[in-house]
């Protein structure tokens, strides 16, 4: 008789490092995004992915704010788990870091069948900055690691079809898009694999761009091979070509083996239509991991970090000394994570997933004849989980997508998605977005949308969020404020949503009324930051330079400890005005800056290395030379970033240090 699934609330305690507070400066600026092509690169690609390449690209990650106030000084804490169990699998949550799946534990075998960290530690890979590495992530919105990668889930329990097992039911409001999505992950009672249901809605009346890959960390060691049903790849590294690439072999290399690679790169594999979608990674003697899909989910990716020293030392940033690496199988909508897919108004997308364990002949996996290693692998998948049975558990869960939550709920989200239902009166079964998840964040637009009124925020403190969509765009254009500062703050939110919809010139005019009676910190920020962006290096430098100067006047008497929210303004002003005052060439202004933060921040390794940069610009490059001698870490160093090596560079012809050795692509020329 079969041991009926569970789940269960519960704890895991790791090293963590704090994530801090949001940074609450508006983000004006597109994301800096290494997977990008230029119009030549698309203009080579088949006619449907170059399409795809170039729709929905964002303007920016707003609504949502950066995470960046992460450090790495690591202490042990308990994470909240929910764990999903039978007498085959051990499925271990994570509701308050994305949903991520951080342990697929096989009880059988007792194997643990993900790469889970050891610690847990933030760095600057999401599209809003904190990320961390390990176990199963659900990423969504646009290209990159999901916006929600370290925030909180809705979770509750659902009926399972047919009442076998247990389904626990994700579900939050992605905010790029402006859609709402669901994780359902059915164990059933007697079943080795995880089924995972997902469905993505578009509840408003116009297409939106969608994009999703379930991204799945797995154990990497000299003998771990990855397989799927492909003999060609698109490969895309940091050089930022998209190159059509054979498989498993290329430039003399058998490139399913991941630590063949020099350096990181992405593998998306040409899967063909009719053929059964799956991935798998196999270690030495056959055993693994195995991810299939219905076929709506046609992508699969292998991202590698690479043997070269740059892949090492981010997988050592990620963890702590001594954790074995890990690789990336992924599976998404398209064929690349360059596109993004549109969904018309009023339509969704669903699919069905499984993970589980494989084992095969490793003879055959690790053999010369790539067809042969392939077939034998889809073989083994066959024998232990069909097509068939994949196709009719979707069949099965897909009914079940609308069914409401039962009992209590066990994790709870945002309320932004309550505020979209309270402003539209979406139907959403399936997913409720109670009106009691409001919280401080969402209270002014619920107000006005009330009484059309935005309520005076926080004074001299930085405004709160802004929300840009189109339709909150148009309740600030006709709303009007409580009091003179209400007035400012309108305008300074109108001016953010304007600014996210391309009407650049109408933001500057509102940011510009918000600082006509006097200088207030925000609106200047927010115009120093439009004319970098517009190219006017000085003028930028100088309206930054006066945000500064107000902040730190009108901000005194707060409270700026380590992980307070004014502390976490005048750091992430600190940082656009000195980047912009060196720019211009006003390095000793920039010192000025990073000289009026707490100590606490200027001894952050951001801005040491932005005072090894003033101070090469004034002349003092052994002064320069001392502070990467006495080392820092710089924690928000971001993906792909080379600002290090470039400084290094710049002070020294002596071999770049392995400490600050981040560089994810060849040396140029």
């Amino acid at each position: 008789m079969a041991v009926p699934t569970t789940v269960r609330r519960s704890t895991l305690t790791l090293p963590v490092a704090p994530l801090g507070p949001e940074n609450p400066l508006p983000v004006l600026a597109p994301p800096a995004d290494a997977h990008t092509l230029d119009e030549d690169e698309r203009a080579a690609l088949p006619e449907q992915m170059a399409r795809q390449v170039g729709y929905g690209p964002l303007r920016s990650v707003l609504p949502t704010r950066l995470r960046d106030g992460y450090g790495r000084e690591r202490r042990p804490a308990a994470l909240d788990t929910l764990v999903l169990e039978n007498a085959q699998l051990r499925v271990t949550v994570l509701p308050g870091l994305g949903g991520r799946i951080g342990s697929l534990f096989h009880k059988p075998s007792g194997r643990e069948l993900l790469y889970t960290n050891p610690v847990f530690q933030p760095a600057d890979f999401a599209l809003n900055g904190a990320w961390y590495s390990g176990g199963i992530e659900w990423n969504i919105g646009a290209t990159g690691h999901t916006t929600l990668s370290c925030a909180p889930l809705h979770a509750a329990e659902v009926p399972a079809p047919g009442g076998d097992g247990v389904v626990l039911r994700l579900w939050e409001w992605e905010r790029l898009r402006d859609v709402p999505f669901q994780v359902d992950l059915w164990l059933p009672d007697a079943s080795e694999f995880l089924y995972v249901g997902v469905r993505l809605r578009n509840p408003h009346h116009r297409t939106v761009p969608v994009y999703w890959w379930s991204n799945i960390a797995v154990p990497e060691a000299e003998d771990t091979r990855v397989l799927a049903p492909a003999e060609e790849s698109w490969h895309f590294a940091y050089e930022r070509r998209l190159r059509r690439t054979p498989v498993p072999e290329w430039e003399g290399t058998d490139r399913t083996y991941p630590l063949r690679s020099e350096f990181p790169a992405d593998y998306f594999y040409e899967v063909p239509e009719d053929e059964r979608k799956w991935i798998a990674s196999l270690d030495g003697h056959g055993r693994g991991l195995v991810q299939t899909s219905t076929d709506l989910l046609r992508g699969r990716k292998l991202f590698v970090w690479g043997s070269g020293p740059g892949g090492r030392r981010w997988q050592q940033w990620l963890t702590e000394p001594g954790t074995p690496g890990y690789a990336e199988i992924q599976a998404g909508l398209a064929r690349t994570q360059l596109e993004h897919l549109p969904l018309e108004g009023g339509e969704s997308l669903a699919w069905l997933e499984a993970y589980g364990p494989l084992a095969a002949d490793p003879g055959a996996v690790h053999g010369a004849d790539w067809a042969a290693a392939r077939a034998h692998t889809a073989e083994r998948l066959e024998a232990v989980l069909p097509r068939s049975a994949v196709e009719d558990a979707y069949a099965r869960w897909l009914p079940c997508a609308d069914a409401e939550p039962v009992g209590e709920r066990l994790a709870s989200g945002s309320g932004w998605g309550a505020l979209e239902v309270a402003r539209a009166g979406f139907a959403l079964p399936g997913t409720p977005f109670d009106a009691g998840t409001l919280g401080p964040q969402q209270q002014p637009w619920a107000a006005l949308l009330e009484s059309g009124k935005l309520p005076a925020g926080p004074g001299d403190e930085p405004p709160g969020p802004t929300l840009v969509a189109p339709e909150w765009r148009e309740l600030l254009e006709s709303a009007s404020a409580e009091g003179p500062e209400g007035g400012r703050e309108l305008d300074f939110h109108l001016g953010v949503a304007q600014w996210h919809a391309g009407d650049r010139s109408q933001a500057v005019r509102s940011w510009e009324r918000a600082v006509a009676a006097e200088p207030w910190w925000p609106a200047l920020r927010c115009l120093g930051v439009a004319d970098g962006l517009e190219g006017h290096d000085v003028r930028a430098a100088e309206r930054l330079l006066a945000a500064v100067h107000d902040a730190h006047a009108r901000l005194a008497h707060k409270e700026t400890g380590p992980g307070s929210p004014v502390a976490a303004a005048l750091a992430a002003l600190a940082r656009e005005a000195a980047t912009a005052l060196l720019r211009a060439g006003l390095a000793a202004d920039a010192e000025a800056v990073l000289d009026a933060l707490p100590g606490h921040a200027r001894d952050r390794g951001r801005f040491r290395l932005l005072r090894a940069r003033a101070l090469l610009a004034r002349g003092q490059r052994d002064a320069a030379r001392a502070l990467f001698d006495e080392g820092f870490d710089v924690a928000d160093l971001r993906e792909g970033e080379e600002t290090l090596s470039d400084t290094w560079a710049e002070l020294t012809d002596d071999p770049l240090p392995d400490r600050y050795d981040f560089r994810m692509r060849p040396a140029a020329g």
